[in-house]
C-alpha cells in the first residue's frame, strides 16, 4: 500500500460520502442514519483539518474536525470524525489519518481533541488510545439507533504544543 495523507477537497466528496455511508451502515460508528449533502457537511466541519487517505489515488479514508461550540473560549476544542473504507480496514489507514489530523490540528491552534465512540467500537477506541487519547467518561444509554441504546465513551487528547 502506498498511502498518502492529503488535504480534502470538495471534489473528494463523492468518495468521502461513500466511506461515510459504509460507516453509518455498520451501526457502530455514528448516530447518523443518512449522509448529509455536501453543503450541510461542509458547514458543520472546520474549514481546516480535513484530510483524506489515498492509496494509489483511490480515497480509502477520511478525517475531519467539527467545532464543539461557537463560543470563543472553545475555539481550540474540536470533535474528531474518522472513517476508513471497509476494504482498507486493518492496514493502518486509521492510525495514519488520526496521527496526521493531530499534527495538523496542533498547527491550527487546536489544544483539545475529543471523540465520542460507541462502546462496542473497540477497534476505534484502541486506535485513539494508541494516538494519545485518554478515556474521560462514559455516557450510558446516550442515544438509540434502530431501537438499540448505545453507550458512548468520551475520549480526549490535550496538545502539549497548542495552547500550552
Amino acid at each position: 500500500m502506498s498511502l498518502q495523507i492529503v488535504g480534502m477537497r470538495e471534489e473528494d466528496w463523492p468518495a468521502v460520502r461513500e466511506i461515510y455511508r459504509e460507516g453509518i451502515a455498520t451501526g457502530t460508528a455514528t448516530f447518523e442514519t443518512a449522509v448529509p449533502e455536501w453543503v450541510k457537511w461542509d458547514q458543520s466541519h472546520r474549514q481546516d483539518c480535513r484530510l483524506v487517505a489515498r492509496d494509489d489515488q483511490k480515497i480509502v479514508g477520511w478525517a475531519a474536525l467539527s467545532p464543539v461550540s461557537l463560543r470563543q473560549v472553545y475555539a481550540g476544542v474540536a470533535e474528531v470524525s474518522i472513517y476508513v473504507a471497509s476494504s482498507a480496514q486493518g492496514r493502518g489507514v486509521g492510525k495514519a489519518l488520526l496521527s496526521a489530523l493531530i499534527e495538523e490540528s496542533e498547527h491550527c491552534g487546536v489544544w483539545t481533541l475529543q471523540a465520542g465512540i460507541f462502546s462496542e467500537n473497540v477497534v476505534s477506541i484502541a486506535m485513539h488510545k494508541r494516538c494519545g487519547f485518554r478515556e474521560v467518561g462514559l455516557r450510558q444509554r446516550l442515544g438509540q439507533l434502530g431501537g438499540i441504546w448505545h453507550d458512548v465513551r468520551l475520549l480526549e487528547r490535550r496538545s502539549s504544543i497548542a495552547g500550552a
